[in-house]
């Protein structure tokens, strides 16, 4: 005998949901385009408690967050970042260009040419979805495009700093990931 511990919603339930999340976000992009930046910083603050002074996080502001980071953290991210990029890159090597002559004149193929910016979104929240950090940006740069954007929402009023370091891990020398209360420099090589 079948018994049911939970039952799913309705069809017409579903729709009214659907219908309520569409009017919500509708009324919410409409206020943006209307006011702008202040909108913008209202709903940040309703939504996420975070208004900053400014929404771009200053690279400071970026490496604090790093150095936020137990040592081991960074290992694990590093490490997870070295495989994907190496499997894009694989698969990149895989997609070849083609051209070919089927007639004399007649040249016909393809081009493999990455795309010249992408915005990338990480999920955060309570759990933040730092493997998104990876398989997106990651995967971009492998491909070879040059302006990557990342945004991630706040949690708990203030950047998840996983989120925002998995993103900039390349770009932020080893040295400077330690954790400690000043930062280290690389030894000098003179």
């Amino acid at each position: 005998m079948i018994r049911r511990i939970k039952t799913g919603q309705s069809a017409e339930a579903k729709a009214e949901n659907s219908a309520q999340v569409r009017h919500t976000v509708e009324g919410i992009l409409a206020d943006i385009a209307a006011r702008g930046g202040a909108a913008v910083r209202e709903f940040s603050q309703k939504f996420d408690q975070w208004s900053p002074a400014r929404f771009r996080l200053t690279p400071d502001e970026i490496l604090d967050c790093v150095r936020s980071i137990p040592s081991s953290t960074i290992e694990d991210i590093r490490f997870a970042q070295a495989q994907i990029r190496n499997f894009a890159l694989a698969q990149r090597d895989c997609i070849k260009d083609l051209e070919i002559e089927t007639l004399p004149g007649v040249v016909l193929g393809h081009r493999n040419i990455p795309v010249n910016s992408v915005g990338c979104y990480i999920p955060g929240g309570r759990y933040p979805m730092v493997a998104s950090a990876h398989m997106s940006v990651v995967t971009a740069k492998a491909a070879g495009v040059k302006r990557i954007i990342s945004c991630a929402p706040p949690f708990g009023g203030k950047p998840h700093p996983a989120i925002v370091a998995a993103p900039r891990l390349r770009r932020v020398p080893p040295w400077a990931a330690i954790s400690c209360t000043a930062p280290r420099r690389p030894p000098s090589t003179t």
